[in-house]
């Protein structure tokens, strides 16, 4: 049987100014924004702890939301069982599918 987790809650920002939105939630959430590099981009992470899921920021173009990135160690064993419960697949992006409850 394959493994999967929740990794991450996944804040879409649609904003023009990802680092402003990192303050807004770090301040509404209590959590620090964690370190920015180079290779951010348009992804701004706040702090957990270490048995919690990544709270992560990301600048999008579309409407402002928030998902949940779940991680297996089978992909499709993990859709096929989603899909079971109910969900559909919305599209696949680059390695992952967005999915619908």
């Amino acid at each position: 049987m394959h493994h999967s987790k929740l990794v991450a809650f996944c804040i879409d920002c649609r904003v023009d100014d990802i680092d402003a939105a990192a303050r807004f939630w770090s301040a509404a959430l209590g959590r620090p924004i964690g370190e920015v590099t180079p290779e951010s981009g348009g992804y701004r992470e706040l702090e957990a702890g270490p048995d919690e899921p990544m709270i992560l920021l990301q600048k999008v173009d579309h409407a402002s939301r928030i998902h949940l990135d779940i991680e297996s160690d089978d992909l499709e064993a993990e859709v096929e069982r989603l899909e079971a419960l109910g969900a559909r697949r919305v599209g696949f992006v680059k390695r992952w599918w967005v999915m619908e409850a």
